[in-house]
């Protein structure tokens, strides 16, 4: 079955860097765009940038342009987003999405916490 396991979240100051990681398994990764989102409690999920299958297109949200970078290593099944100049508005739980048929697919999320 299609699972999406996410790593490498923590706590971070603010301007400090991480990088997330989702490992991918149980379908064609290299056939699907990814995504990575974002939610924090009271809010609705947040769409953080999109990846195409073969990595010709990203986009970003408005509030992550500049400090964020999606790629992805299509022969490793891994998506991975990079993350610079962290704000403390940008913590969150953070999780990786495939369009997959018939339904979508999440992991199961990752914390992240931007915090002297």
């Amino acid at each position: 079955q299609v699972q999406l396991v996410e790593s490498g979240g923590g706590l971070v100051q603010p301007g400090g860097s991480l990088r997330l990681s989702c490992a991918a398994s149980g379908f064609l990764f290299d056939a699907y765009q990814m995504n990575w989102h974002r939610q924090t409690p009271g809010k609705e999920r947040e769409l953080v940038a999109t990846i195409t299958a073969t990595s010709g297109s990203v986009t970003y949200a408005d509030s992550v342009k500049g400090r964020f970078t999606i790629s992805r290593d299509n022969a490793k099944n891994t998506l991975y987003l990079q993350m610079n100049h962290l704000k403390p508005e940008d913590t969150a739980v953070y999780y990786c999405h495939a369009p997959t048929w018939p339904t979508d697919s999440w992991g199961q999320g990752v914390q992240v916490t931007v915090s002297s």
